[in-house]
C-alpha cells in the first residue's frame, strides 16, 4: 500500500508499506480521507517525538472496514467508521476506572505510538472506533475526529456559564468546530487570531467579534480557550477574563509561557487548565452534538499525493478550517 512516514525530524517520506494485519480485537479499515492535524505537524517536526520511528501519522482516518480479528464486532465489514488520536488504554489503572481514561500512563496514541491514516490501510482497535454521523461526507467528517473532539474537551474544561462570554485564541481546524458547539449552546463567542481569512470565517460563523490575536476583546471573558501553541497568548488570554474566568489550553504542545503577574493575570479566582486527549465519553458526545447542531466541518481538501503539501500549509498558516487528505474512492 501506499503510506507516508516520519522518517526523522522535518522528514514526510513517500513509501510502500504492506497492509497490515489486524490484531484479535482490531479492524481493518480501507482509509478513504484523512484529516491533517497539528499534532501530526508537531511529530513530523519533532516537537513530539514519535515512540516509533518509522510512523505513519494521522489520526482522524475515515474508512470502511474491510477486514476484522476474531474479537471485533462491534462494526461489521462494510462499516463506515473513525479512527482517532486515542487508540488504547489499559482499562484498570485508577484513572481507567475513575473514567478519565485520558490520563491513562499507558495509553496508546495513532500516528504517534502506531501506523496511522496517511495511508491507503490502518487498523483500529474496535472498542475505539467511532461510528460516524450522518450527513457528512468523509473529508468533512474527518476533523471532527481529533479537530472536533479535542476542542469539544476544551470547551468542557472552559466551563462557560450559561449565556457566558467565551474567547477563543487561534481559528484554525480545532477552534471553528468548537465555535460552533459553544454558538450552539447559548454562549456569546469572540475570536482572536492573525489570520485574516480566519477572522473572517469567525464571522461568518456567528462570532460577535474577530480581531487580532494579542488584541482585547470587546468585553471582559467569562471563559477562554486557547488552541493557537503559543505561550506567549496565555497572560494576554488570562489578562482578558473577568473575576472567576477559566482558561483552557487546549494543545498538546505550547511554547514556553512567559512570567506571569499574580496581580494581572491570576488573582481574583482566575483558573488555568490544561487538556490532555480525550474520553470516549467525550468522543461520542461530540459526535452526537454534531449530528445534532449541524456542526459544519470547513475544510480544504488535498489530494493523497501530496500531504507533504498540506502539512506545509499548515505550518504557515494557509489553510482555512482544517486540511484534510481524500484517497480514491472518498464519498
Amino acid at each position: 500500500m501506499r503510506a507516508w512516514v516520519v522518517s526523522g525530524p522535518g522528514r514526510l517520506d513517500a513509501v510502500e508499506l504492506p497492509v497490515p494485519q489486524p490484531a484479535a480485537d482490531e479492524l481493518l479499515v480501507r482509509i478513504r480521507a484523512c484529516g491533517v492535524c497539528r499534532t501530526d505537524l508537531h511529530v513530523r517536526d519533532g516537537d513530539l517525538p514519535p515512540h516509533r520511528s518509522p510512523v505513519v501519522p494521522g489520526h482522524e482516518a475515515v474508512g470502511v472496514v474491510v477486514a476484522a480479528g476474531p474479537l471485533a464486532q462491534a462494526h461489521p465489514v462494510g462499516s463506515r467508521v473513525g479512527i482517532p488520536w486515542l487508540r488504547r488504554t489499559c482499562g484498570t489503572c485508577r484513572y481507567c476506572a475513575r473514567g478519565r481514561e485520558n490520563l491513562c500512563p499507558s495509553s496508546q496514541y495513532t500516528g504517534w505510538d502506531a501506523d496511522g491514516g496517511y495511508a491507503e490501510y490502518a487498523t483500529v482497535p474496535d472498542a475505539f472506533a467511532y461510528a460516524l454521523p450522518q450527513g457528512y461526507s468523509d473529508a468533512e467528517v474527518a476533523p471532527l475526529l481529533c479537530a472536533g473532539i479535542i476542542g469539544y474537551r476544551a470547551l468542557r474544561r472552559a466551563e462557560v456559564p450559561p449565556g457566558g462570554r467565551l474567547g477563543i485564541y487561534g481559528f484554525g481546524g480545532s477552534a471553528h468546530l468548537t465555535a460552533q458547539v459553544a454558538l450552539g449552546n447559548g454562549a456569546v463567542v469572540h475570536v482572536l487570531t492573525r489570520s485574516e481569512a480566519a477572522r473572517v470565517l469567525a464571522l461568518r460563523l456567528g462570532a460577535s467579534s474577530a480581531g487580532e490575536a494579542y488584541g482585547r476583546p470587546p468585553e471582559p471573558l467569562d471563559s477562554a480557550i486557547l488552541f493557537a501553541p503559543v505561550g506567549d497568548l496565555v497572560p494576554v488570554a488570562l489578562e482578558a477574563l473577568d473575576a472567576g474566568g477559566t482558561l483552557s489550553i487546549a494543545g498538546i504542545h505550547l511554547t514556553a509561557v512567559p512570567e506571569l503577574d499574580y496581580q494581572r493575570h491570576l488573582f481574583r479566582e482566575r483558573t488555568v487548565r490544561s487538556v490532555t486527549a480525550n474520553t470516549r465519553d467525550d468522543g461520542r458526545a461530540f459526535l452526537a452534538a454534531a449530528e445534532r447542531l449541524r456542526i459544519e466541518a470547513t475544510v480544504t481538501p488535498y489530494p493523497f499525493e501530496r500531504a507533504d503539501a498540506a502539512l506545509d500549509d499548515l505550518a504557515a498558516d494557509r489553510v482555512d478550517g482544517a486540511a484534510v487528505l481524500v484517497l480514491p474512492g472518498s464519498g
